[in-house]
């Protein structure tokens, strides 16, 4: 049901627990799986929240949708829905280089985030499920990522032209090394770089770890530099300690975008760091790591930030045309 999923797209895009947004996917992939009779059948009888998954809620919005009317719900959602922020930049924006599906720990098949993606008129759009030490994540061993690919192969003439670029977001090992085959990471258009676990490293160790990660050639952007977390339901936690001056400039010596993370509750860089990034002359991604398809709007909020620091649109990456894009990262 195509009502069910534009309102988990703008209750997501709005930043809604994701548990109750997934009621609204829930119920949409319940009622795909009826046949035509069956659907005939409890829309005459109004019988919908009869099936185990639809509650009164999800069955008000199937009713409404089977009635031939647009749901309340997904009115009041679409008119409520705001403007996240900037401008021209956000416009200038091609693409998105960092975003997760329900290979990983995102919350939708990869069809349904490159469906938002080509309505959002992103040109290009990477996907970087996790990789394998990201257990939490459910990250993507050597074997899945193969099968992804093929996948995303399957996947190219359906949603053409905009370009499904392969990808990752790799994990930063302990000591700087990136965790999946190097061969692999050869394969793909996209190699963002993150670190997620032992974020309180003390700071000289952290530093050795980041600008091996980002000087080895494999890693095209440095994803999310501080691990911050700002607010949100998973709470607060602070920035790891590390020498940005010397990170930052490996990044730019060794043409590693650096990210600025548009999700409300990381923002990271942090102001000043993105300011010291510019300063240095690295490049940019601004990407939404979204896990959820109207995350993928969450662009402007990252477009915003840029705009505020005085980025320029050249200095970012996924502001380039694809074959601009992709022959740099080959490079």
């Amino acid at each position: 049901m195509v009502a069910l999923r534009r309102i988990a797209y703008y209750k997501d895009r709005a930043r809604e627990d994701s548990r109750r947004v997934m009621a609204y996917r829930n119920a949409a992939d319940i009622v795909e799986r009826l046949d035509d009779a069956q659907r005939e059948t409890l829309g005459r009888s109004n019988g919908w929240q009869s099936l185990p998954g639809i509650g009164p809620k999800t069955a008000t919005v199937i009713a409404q949708a089977w009635a031939g009317r647009e749901p309340d719900a997904l009115v009041e959602l679409r008119s409520t829905a705001k403007d996240l922020g900037g401008g021209a930049l956000r416009a200038a924006l091609k693409g998105d280089l960092h975003l997760h599906s329900n290979w990983s720990d995102g919350s939708a098949p990869i069809a349904e985030m490159m469906a938002a993606a080509q309505a959002l008129g992103h040109e290009y759009c990477a996907l970087t499920d996790h990789s394998p030490r990201l257990t939490v994540a459910n990250g993507l061993s050597p074997d899945r990522l193969r099968q992804q690919l093929d996948v995303i192969d399957e996947l190219r003439e359906q949603f053409a032209p905009m370009r499904i670029l392969t990808g990752i977001e790799v994990d930063i090992l302990d000591d700087g090394s990136l965790d999946q085959e190097p061969e692999l990471l050869q394969r793909l258009d996209i190699v963002v770089a993150s670190v997620h676990s032992k974020l309180k490293m003390d700071a000289a160790a952290m530093t050795r770890r980041m600008v091996r990660a980002v000087s080895g050639g494999q890693a095209d952007i440095l994803g999310h530099c501080t691990g911050r977390l700002v607010e949100g339901n998973r709470g607060t936690r602070p920035e790891s300690a590390f020498d940005a001056e010397q990170v930052f400039t490996a990044c730019r010596d060794h043409g590693t975008a650096v990210e600025i993370n548009s999700r409300p509750e990381r923002r990271d860089p942090p102001t000043r760091l993105l300011q010291l990034a510019l300063d240095i002359g690295c490049d940019f991604s601004i990407d939404t790591d979204a896990h959820a398809p109207g995350q993928l709007d969450f662009l402007g909020y990252g477009a915003q930030r840029a705009l505020d620091s005085g980025v320029p649109a050249e200095r970012i990456i996924n502001t380039w045309p694809v074959d601009k894009l992709l022959a740099w990262a080959g490079s």
